[in-house]
Order: C-alpha cells, then structure tokens, then sequence
C-alpha cells in the first residue's frame, strides 16, 4: 500500500518534495518549486528505487556555494522517512 510524504526542503528554490512510498521504495516524487526539468529527471531517476540507494547517490550533492542542493534535500527528505 503507498504512503505519501510530504517534506519542506531547506536552503533551496524548491517549496515541497512530496514522495509516494511503498515500503522503503520511492514509488514517485513531485516537486513544487525549483529548477522543473532538472527535477522531473531526478524523480524520473529515482522511481523505484530503495530511500537508501537514493540517499547514497544524492546526499552531500551542493549547489554553487550554498551548503545544500534539491538533490540533497531529497536525501534529508528520505533520511527522515519512517515508512
């Protein structure tokens, strides 16, 4: 059964990454906000993976000179998940 997740990212142009899980599997993600195409792709990227692989391959990632980026909001997103 799918689960929606809502999270508020930090420091980023993106306003709300909303995620549909099933189990520990990233089902699908929106995003309101931020940079549209690059964000579909990653969501597109994403679907179907495990919240771990995502986590691994998208935390630590910044943007220029900020501290963060959307990628790796999505990994905190998925961090705080508890399915």
């Amino acid at each position: 059964m799918s689960k929606h997740f809502e999270y508020k990212p930090k420091g980023v142009c993106s306003r709300n990454l909303i995620f549909e899980m099933d189990g520990d599997i990233v089902e699908s993600m929106r995003v309101e906000g931020g940079c549209s195409g690059n964000l579909q792709g990653i969501a597109a990227l994403i679907k179907g993976k495990s919240k771990d692989e995502v986590i691994g391959l998208l935390d630590g990632i910044k943007c220029g000179f900020k501290p963060t980026s959307c990628p790796d909001q999505i990994a905190q997103a998925l961090k705080s998940y508890e399915g």
